[in-house]
């Protein structure tokens, strides 16, 4: 009783946490990888504290697709230097007022969504295998 109380705090602090590493890392530590896996851990959390049907009823989409997603969304970050007449994934960068923007941030948000899909759906699976 007490871990599924405080799970959906600390779910919530932990999928915060997760992406402001995914947005810190292209100009320093984190990145889509390391948040990636620490939003994975939060859902994980929630599965030992709710269950599977209820963290897949909080995901509320397939994890595969999310990683799935994730992939296609990487790619297109290294084609669209490609698309510039550069070698692929080569960074491109904008600025939108104080604000750096550019393919690298692009891919990390892909790495972070096939991180957490893949091991969501590893996670499930072995967790609907064993329950």
């Amino acid at each position: 009783m007490i871990l599924s109380t405080v799970a959906r705090f600390v779910v919530a602090l932990m999928l915060l946490f997760s992406v402001f590493l995914l947005l810190r890392g292209h100009d320093a530590p984190g990145g889509g990888f390391l948040g990636g896996l620490v939003a994975a851990i939060g859902f994980i959390l929630y599965v030992l504290a709710e269950g599977t049907r209820a963290a897949r009823a909080a995901l509320r989409v397939d994890p595969l697709g999310v990683a799935y997603v994730g992939l296609g969304v990487a790619l297109l970050a290294g084609f669209m230097g490609l698309a510039s007449g550069a070698p692929f994934l080569t960074a491109l960068w904008t600025k939108l007022g104080d604000v750096k923007l550019g393919t690298p941030v692009l891919f990390d948000v892909g790495v972070y969504l096939v991180v957490v899909g893949g091991v969501l759906a590893l996670v499930f699976a072995l967790e609907e295998e064993v329950g």
